[in-house]
């Protein structure tokens, strides 16, 4: 298993194509807090649920110096696709070799309807405005995911 990412360290850096193709960099956004969240698949129902829950909670999470970046092994298409479907307004980030999920400790065995599997652990990472981690989240549920997580950091 990869070894999880723990508060207090410097979060990977990483160049990723957006769903644009065009290429981002975590340190983009030295300077704001930034919410990098991994989910296993676009267009499949918990992650069509989560990303439509950072999208609707958007206004409140930017007014608090939040960036969202989302990140999945889909290939370019797939989150073009469903970046337009759902009207997202935040990037979606293609990582298909695994090696960004892999560093930040998203990929790895699981538990899938009580089997054990390996692929991408729905995992969210809060980054300061000095690339540093300040709130590791694993294996976190769709459904909710976006309400708690805004409750932790306190946005309103």
């Amino acid at each position: 298993m990869t070894d999880r990412l723990t508060a207090g360290t410097v979060a990977p850096d990483f160049t990723l194509p957006n769903e644009q193709g065009v290429a981002t960099s975590l340190h983009d956004f030295r300077g704001q807090k930034v919410i990098v969240y991994f989910y296993p698949a676009a267009s499949t129902p918990g992650c069509t649920t989560e990303a439509c829950d950072f999208r609707d909670n958007m206004s409140s999470l930017q007014a608090a110096g939040y960036t969202v970046l989302g990140v999945s092994k889909d290939t370019l298409p797939a989150i073009e696709r469903f970046h337009q479907e759902q009207a997202l307004t935040f990037p979606l980030l293609s990582d298909p070799d695994l090696v960004v999920h892999q560093e930040y400790g998203a990929y790895g065995e699981k538990n899938n309807y009580g089997k054990v599997v390996t692929g991408t652990i729905r995992s969210t990472i809060v980054v300061d405005e000095e690339g540093v981690v300040q709130l590791p989240l694993y294996n976190v549920k769709a459904t909710g995911h976006v309400a708690s997580l805004r409750k932790k950091l306190g946005v309103a």
